[in-house]
């Protein structure tokens, strides 16, 4: 299952993916979780020393690396050059699934052991001096993109992005490429400003939205919040000693987390294995190519010099049945 999470700055949302990624690996589930937040804050929420979450291989900056693997034999893409973050997938391509191992994995994730089990964590890379006036942040989203693009997860596989703040996964097709969307918001005006914008650009997708209202301290933040959102809100989180705790390096065992904030990730693990019986691959496969074909018009034929409306195979439909037969 893929999975995002996402919300204004400050809203919480690096914290509760990191807690809802520890909620899973404790329960021996396999996940890959990737911080494509311009902020590189998820390493650190997993436990990591500062100098460790820094020595993680960037994603952005293996970009050759992954494209190489994920051309494989595809004859409609010409070179890894011609390959751009919105390429899709035909026959010939190399598929990538949660629990194997591959080259972009060996590249760029690292195990990270957590309570009860360990997880792959992969970072798209900070925002850099170098790239500052010359390159924008979804040069760097855009490895994580292709990757999607490629991956085949299963069921009780879990795939958890923590995205960039507020609605700026808009810029591309990111946004559509998961199975539920977690939107971390405030009991204020503020804080559900981000909803309001995401659930109009998401309408027209089938974005399955839900609402985590964060820092409630009581019953008028969870009314706030219903007003506000209706039958989107999903589930409430509150004061969190262990948070506390983690925020300052200290973070007790993962079975210490308070009971009320466990259900709530419980809350999240059963709605985001709801979407299982939901799933479309033929529509998922519909908004990839409906991305790539507007991003090649935009910019990638002139940046390539080749026309990307050719790596589109017209029979290709991805699918766990790929899986069963690769």
């Amino acid at each position: 299952m893929k999975i995002a999470f996402v919300g204004k700055g400050g809203s919480g949302k690096t914290t509760l993916s990191s807690l809802f990624i520890r909620h899973l690996a404790a329960s021996g589930a396999p996940v890959v979780a990737i911080d494509a937040d311009i902020n590189q804050h998820l390493g650190a929420a997993l436990g990591l020393e500062e100098a460790e979450a820094a020595a993680l291989p960037a994603m952005g900056e293996r970009l050759p690396l992954i494209k190489d693997h994920l051309r494989g034999s595809n004859p409609r893409i010409a070179s890894v050059e011609a390959m751009i973050k919105t390429t899709p997938p035909g026959e010939g391509s190399r598929l990538l699934r949660v629990s194997e191992n591959n080259p972009v994995y060996d590249a760029c994730a690292r195990p990270v052991e957590l309570d009860g089990g360990a997880v792959r964590l992969m970072v798209t890379g900070p925002f850099t001096e170098a790239d500052l006036g010359v390159a924008c942040y979804h040069s760097k989203t855009g490895a994580v993109e292709l990757c999607l693009n490629h991956l085949v997860d299963g069921q009780s596989e879990y795939v958890v992005v923590d995205m960039t703040a507020g609605s700026d996964s808009f810029a591309s097709g990111l946004f559509t490429r998961f199975d539920i969307t977690f939107l971390v918001a405030e009991p204020t005006r503020k804080g559900v400003s981000v909803y309001r914008q995401y659930k109009e650009y998401a309408r027209d997708f089938g974005v399955a939205l839900k609402v985590v209202g964060n820092k409630v301290q009581g019953q008028d933040d969870i009314d706030f919040l219903r007003a506000e959102v209706g039958d989107d809100l999903l589930v409430t989180v509150g004061h969190s000693d262990w948070v506390r705790a983690m925020e300052k390096g200290r973070p007790p065992r993962f079975e210490l987390l308070e009971e009320a904030n466990r259900r709530s990730l419980h809350t999240l693990r059963v709605a985001a294995d709801a979407t299982y019986e939901l799933r479309d691959w033929a529509r998922y496969t519909h908004q990839m190519v409906h991305f790539h074909l507007k991003n090649a018009s935009s910019w990638g034929n002139a940046k390539t010099g080749a026309d990307l409306a050719a790596q589109v195979d017209p029979g290709f439909v991805l699918g766990e049945d790929l899986v069963a037969t690769a």
